[in-house]
């Protein structure tokens, strides 16, 4: 395979087998080089931008591009007093050095405002990664080496331009942002779904330059997840060199996500979300399956908005698709649908899917206590949390994330209800956060649509082995984010009988905070519409049973009013419920 790279709207994704290039020569004479050229020049032309002035007198006959590399490549070792001798259309190029340089400066800058992804297939076939004792270290050199060789080649071609060198240097990642080994693998599935995702390259490793900044098609998400009654991949055919396989470690299960190259970046966001399965763990069938990304025609049959999965109780395996439309690239798509389908999972395994936060808290004074937040989207659950990070040096020794978005409850042997997680990191809404959060973790972060409403971070919080270990639940409260506080209506109110407590769990009321496309106050069945509602039955049945086991267990059961929904309470409406829940645990 030679090098490939394609262009999806602001992304351009590089795929190779073999090794990048090696010097500023190689990498001015690349067909990669050639087309970002021409799409520069294009976009000049639509601007009727006055850098297209360094054309002027040029003869006709010569192609820009052409002119342009032929140039590049004398300029990037020789003055452009050399250059310009040696055709008298450099000359011509170079009339006015200053407006040649800023065409130069915006052409790096049009190649850096693209999401820019590296794709190294079969890293066994390097014979110098073979070479090396660990594989994945060659390969982030590899990335390094690219970047470094873009600046280089930039920096020569200015400096010879302008006859001097900069006094700043700003080390930024101009090659790509992101780097993935891929392999292929033999996938554990029934046939059937087999003859769909064979030869769907497998990522194994990913390298990301933080903080990474993308801006996805869309930042809202519409509706629920449909159960349906037929097969969504019966009809789907795809290409599979133009996808790529996050195999996620969703608690203790295994999905694979399938995604289309043209959402590479929230694919790849997921890396801030999930571990990535590996070793015996891709020997096992997954416990799900979800392709993001299908042909549309293939899902017309489910109506509008065909975000659908399938339980093949046949193959005990669950199926989930969504088509390659634009309105469907939002991240939430996919973190959702992925937790939707361990739910479903956890249901059927008799455990209490969870949409909220959990955290261990730690006292200065020796008390702690497991708090488990439970909240629709926008209620709460991740402010919460913040609003303890803030308060911790005033009064917490220690303070633990278990989740912050959507867990599970057992009933364990013994009678003791403890809780699990899923994800090792969370999709933060950075708008309702303290000042400064976003700057906190921005070394670590994959921040999503900064200049708009919903504005999110992709950030990791916690480690596979706090997800995994089990918590005893000490409080399971309601993230009330619509009503006041008065006398009658304390910021914490505690339920004293499994059947109030579970009346309001089960309105799961909220003011909508334009995280999604509802308004107003809004309510879902148990603040949970990814599995619950879809089995409902199931489910009923299943919270009856757990929340008359944690009456039984003393565990405190009730409301807190975090009062986000309510404008000027975004920041100290969390904050004063996780100052109020500190006075209760101190007691």
């Amino acid at each position: 395979m030679k090098e490939e790279f394609y262009f999806y709207d602001k992304q351009v994704v590089i795929k190779s087998n073999k090794g990048i290039c090696q010097d500023s020569e190689e990498l001015i004479k690349s067909e990669l080089l050639k087309k970002v050229l021409q799409k520069y020049l294009k976009y000049l032309k639509k601007k009727d931008s006055p850098l297209l002035g360094i054309f002027k007198d040029i003869l006709e006959s010569m192609q820009e591009e052409f002119i342009l590399t032929s140039f590049l490549l004398l300029c990037k070792d020789s003055s452009i007093e050399d250059v310009s001798k040696t055709n008298s259309q450099f000359a011509l190029l170079l009339r006015d050095s200053y407006l040649f340089h800023q065409f130069i400066e915006r052409l790096y800058d049009f190649w850096r405002d693209y999401e820019r992804f590296f794709i190294k297939y079969d890293l066994e076939e390097d014979e110098s990664a073979k070479s090396c004792e660990k594989p994945y270290r060659a390969f982030n050199q590899t990335i390094e080496q690219l970047n470094h060789l873009v600046r280089k080649t930039y920096r020569n071609i200015c400096e010879n331009v302008t006859g001097d060198h900069p006094r700043i240097y700003r080390q930024v990642p101009a090659g790509c942002q992101v780097g993935l080994i891929t392999t292929g693998i033999d996938y554990q599935l029934p046939l059937v779904y087999k003859k769909v995702v064979r030869d769907i390259p497998l990522i194994t490793q990913i390298l990301i330059e933080p903080p990474l900044i993308i801006n996805p098609l869309m930042n809202k998400r519409a509706g629920q997840f449909e159960k349906v009654d037929t097969n969504p991949l019966q009809e789907v055919k795809i290409n599979p060199r133009d996808w790529l396989c996050f195999p996620a470690k969703v608690g203790d299960l295994i999905i694979y996500f399938y995604f289309y190259n043209k959402f590479i970046g929230l694919g790849t966001a997921l890396a801030n979300l999930f571990e990535l399965a590996s070793g015996k763990e891709l020997l096992r069938m997954p416990e799900a399956i979800y392709l993001f990304g299908v042909p549309p025609a293939s899902l017309q049959k489910y109506g509008n908005l065909p975000t659908v999965f399938y339980d093949d109780e046949k193959n005990n395996l669950l199926v989930a698709a969504l088509p390659a439309r634009d309105e469907m690239g939002y991240f939430g798509y996919i973190k959702k649908m992925i937790l939707t389908l361990h739910n479903i999972v956890m249901m059927k395994r008799g455990r209490l899917p969870v949409h909220g936060a959990m955290v261990r808290i730690c006292l200065k004074n020796g008390k702690s206590a497991n708090l488990v937040i439970v909240g629709d989207t926008g209620a709460g659950k991740s402010e919460s949390l913040e609003a303890f990070r803030v308060l911790a040096k005033e009064y917490i020794r220690d303070m633990t994330i278990i989740y912050d978005d959507m867990g599970s409850l057992e009933i364990t042997e013994e009678g003791e209800i403890k809780s699990y997680g899923t994800e090792v990191g969370a999709f933060v809404r950075l708008d309702d956060l303290q000042s400064g959060y976003a700057f906190g973790v921005i070394d670590r972060s994959i921040i999503m649509s900064p200049h708009k409403v919903n504005a999110r971070a992709v950030i990791p919080i916690t480690t596979l082995q706090e997800v995994l270990k089990g918590y005893k639940v000490d409080y399971f409260l309601y993230a009330n984010n619509y009503e006041e506080v008065d006398d009658s209506h304390p910021i914490f109110k505690e339920f004293f009988s499994a059947e109030e407590a579970i009346a309001v769990f089960r309105e799961g009321a909220r003011l909508a905070k334009g995280t999604t496309t509802e308004k107003g106050l809004v309510r879902s069945y148990f603040a949970n519409i990814f599995g619950p509602i879809q089995y409902k039955e199931l489910h009923e049945r299943i919270a009856l049973r757990y929340f008359s086991k944690l009456f039984e267990n003393k565990v405190k059961v009730g409301q807190l009013r975090t009062r986000l929904g309510i404008p000027g309470y975004e920041q100290k409406g969390p904050k004063k419920a996780a100052r109020e829940l500190l006075k209760i645990i101190n007691e």
